[in-house]
Parts: structure tokens; C-alpha cells; sequence
């Protein structure tokens, strides 16, 4: 009987993401195109913002304008879709190409596929936030002089853990039911719109800013905001965001490999 030895635990999660890169890279256009419209959401706030230049305005959280407020809105909410959508997403091709069924017969853990399949969704989407935000200060006189950048990277990087466990928890309801992706995608927006990503809380209905304001993104968009724009008060939002990811990512890691579980059990891992 031929035994196969475990892996190391980094080497597969490092495997996944390099494949998927591999496979994302084969697609130059769409890559061109991804970025266009991303550039073009932008222009279309930045010519919204010129419209109502000088009209009375709600708290935007220390931004200087409105354009500066939503362009923080945008680009974090790329990551919000990279987590919520792009997981899913990829856990159902996975399923209808059958390759799900068969990375599962490999010497690795459930936990490891899922932070494995989730490394290169998240990488890409922080480095088009970068490139973004480079846009937005040298090309639409966004201000970013009083920015703290060691604290906008330790926002984003405890976003980043909170947002994996929202992500991963959504994969495990696409590999549990197969038909996932249209409330992923309403959840993907939703987390936007009322977190704040595009309009202060303050204008909403009574009833969803309360709900707003205890969502995982509102902390994301304020901790941003404050670190970008006043370059203090991202602290509390830094660690409240760790505190999500604490309690979310081990349930969301337990409940894939529930489903892995369930979807051998049903002979659902592939569809042919």
C-alpha cells in the first residue's frame, strides 16, 4: 500500500494561490478590462463630485470631499467583492470542472483549501486598491498628505482577516447548495451600500444605519478613512475588525469543512 505524506502546511495554500495566478494571467484582457472599469468608476464619482461642489454635506469622516470619501468607498469595496464573490465563484468552477473533487483526494486539510483558494482573490484585490489610491492622490487631487500609512495597512490587514472569514464561510454555502452566487453577490453589495462605502451613515433611514453601523465594513470604511484622511482614529476600527475575524474565521473554516463534508456525502463535489 502506497502511502502519500502530508504536506507541509504552507506549501499548498502557496500551490492554490499560484495557480490560480496562473490561470488569471492567462487572461490579459480580461486583467485590462478588470482595471478599465474600476478606472472608469472612479471618473464617473470624481465628475459626481464636481457636480455638487460646494453643496452642504454630511460628516465625511475627516475626507476632504466627497470624491475623497467614495474613492475610499470603491476600493475597499473591491476587496469586500474579492472576498464575499470571488471565492464562491471560483469554488463553483471548481465544481463543474470536477478539479474540487479531486483536490480534496490530496494529503491536505479543508482548512488549507479554503485559505489556499482564497490567497490570490485577496492579493490581487489589494493591489488594485493600491493602484487605485495611486490614481486617485497623483491624477484626481485626492489629499492624502496626513496620511498614516503603517496604520492604513494595519486596517486593511485586519480587514483583510475579517473579510476571509466572510468569504470562506460563503464558499462553504456554494460547495454545501451549488447555487450560491446570486445571494453572494446581493451580500457583496449590501456590505457596501451599508457599510457606508458610498454615503455617510448619517443620510440613511434610522433602521439601516443601526444595522450600518454593526456591520464588519462600516469598521473597514472608518478605519480607512481616519487613517488616509486625519491619520488618527483607525485604532479602535483595527481592532475591531480583529475581533471579527477572531470569532468568524475559526466558525467560517469549520463550517467549509462541514460542507466539504456534506457535499461527499450527497457525491456533489462535481458536476459532469
Amino acid at each position: 500500500m502506497i502511502s502519500r505524506a502530508r504536506p507541509s502546511t504552507a506549501e499548498p495554500l502557496l500551490a492554490l494561490a499560484r495557480r490560480d495566478y496562473s490561470i488569471f494571467n492567462s487572461y490579459r484582457f480580461a486583467l485590462a478590462f478588470d482595471l478599465l472599469y474600476g478606472l472608469v468608476d472612479l471618473l464617473i464619482y470624481f465628475f459626481i463630485s464636481r457636480t455638487f461642489k460646494g453643496a452642504p454635506s454630511a460628516d465625511l469622516g475627516g475626507a476632504p470631499s466627497y470624491f475623497a470619501f467614495v474613492t475610499v468607498g470603491i476600493v475597499i469595496t473591491l476587496v469586500i467583492g474579492a472576498a464575499s464573490s470571488q471565492i464562491g465563484l471560483r469554488l463553483r468552477e471548481e465544481q463543474l470542472t470536477g478539479t474540487l473533487e479531486a483536490l480534496v483526494t490530496q494529503p491536505i486539510r479543508a482548512w488549507q483549501i479554503a485559505l489556499g483558494m482564497a490567497g490570490w482573490p485577496f492579493g490581487f484585490a489589494l493591489a488594485r486598491a493600491a493602484f487605485y489610491l495611486l490614481v486617485a492622490a497623483t491624477l484626481l487631487d485626492v489629499d492624502l498628505s496626513r496620511a498614516n500609512w503603517p496604520g492604513c495597512v494595519l486596517v486593511l490587514l485586519s480587514a483583510g482577516l475579517a473579510l476571509l472569514g466572510l468569504g470562506i464561510a460563503l464558499g462553504a454555502l456554494v460547495v454545501a447548495f451549488k447555487r450560491g452566487n446570486n445571494i453572494i453577490g446581493f451580500v457583496s453589495i449590501a456590505l457596501g451600500f451599508a457599510g457606508g462605502a458610498f454615503f455617510p451613515l448619517a443620510v440613511l433611514p434610522g433602521w439601516l444605519e443601526f444595522i450600518g453601523k454593526l456591520l464588519p465594513t462600516r469598521f473597514i470604511f472608518d478605519g480607512v478613512r481616519a487613517a488616509l484622511f486625519t491619520g488618527t482614529g483607525w485604532g479602535v476600527d483595527a481592532l475591531v475588525l480583529l475581533g471579527y475575524s477572531v470569532i468568524g474565521l475559526p466558525l467560517a473554516l469549520w463550517a467549509f469543512s462541514r460542507a466539504l463534508e456534506y457535499a461527499k456525502g450527497r457525491g456533489s463535489l462535481a458536476e459532469y
